[in-house]
């Protein structure tokens, strides 16, 4: 598991894992751009709305000045500390819609006598992300519980975060690069079989996501390392 983890970041250099990664960022940005848009008018409508409110309440221009200059000090504040906690998530966000091109320049330079990669059905897609969107829903409802109740109990707190998130993450990524190669059926008994392995791969990428700045390449390195430990799996059931 290490050996895939270590291939996986040692091809960070190779031209496809570059290019996805600028391409996310500058999508990102695009995304943020127009988000930024839409909070300046937003905000700017409700900042001349208070201040008419309050220049009717108190006929006092200069707390309307100041209250003017606040509102705007703060929700340019409010903006940027927004945007510094979101953009990991919405450059993730963009990056899952280009990882097939990763799994795809891992096979080529580590699985190069694979056949074509298999074209995953419009509907088959759909309702794999539909199922693991529920999943995800019930067992993080079901966890919150836990966490209020562990939240000052370090570190069981962290065992049930990364026991959740290694188990979603495990099977997001085992699927996304499994579906490749093996019909979804056959992806998830495969998952199955192997629970603890693809549990604790998951772990992994749960930790390294929660790391700065590593979190930005993390959905790159995770599709590369999955894809190591699916080849690897899948290799051994065939035994």
């Amino acid at each position: 598991m290490f050996s895939a983890l270590a291939k996986s970041f040692a091809q960070l250099s190779d031209p496809s894992f570059r290019q996805v990664f600028w391409r996310s960022v500058w999508l990102s940005l695009g995304v943020f751009i127009a988000l930024w848009a839409l909070a300046w008018f937003a905000l700017a409508w409700l900042g001349q709305d208070l201040a008419i409110w309050v220049g009717e309440s108190n006929p006092d221009s200069t707390w309307v000045v100041v209250l003017e200059w606040a509102y705007g000090a703060a929700a340019v504040a409010g903006v940027l500390v927004a945007s510094l906690f979101l953009f990991p998530a919405v450059m993730a966000g963009v990056m899952a819609i280009l990882l097939d091109d990763i799994a795809a320049a891992v096979e080529r330079k580590h699985y190069p006598r694979l056949p074509p990669a298999r074209a995953q059905p419009v509907g088959e897609a759909i309702l794999a992300g539909l199922a693991f969107a529920a999943v995800a829903l019930v067992l993080n409802l079901l966890a919150l519980p836990v966490y209020l109740v562990l939240l000052f109990l370090p570190p069981f707190n962290f065992f049930v975060f990364y026991l959740l998130n290694g188990y979603l993450l495990g099977r997001e990524y085992f699927e996304l690069v499994a579906v490749r190669r093996v019909e979804i059926a056959a992806a998830k008994r495969l998952r199955r079989a192997y629970r603890g392995r693809v549990l604790l791969a998951g772990a992994a990428i749960a930790f390294l996501l929660t790391l700065p700045l590593i979190n930005l390449i993390m959905p790159i390195v995770a599709t590369g390392f999955m894809l190591h430990v699916f080849e690897s799996l899948r290799r051994r059931a065939e035994v």
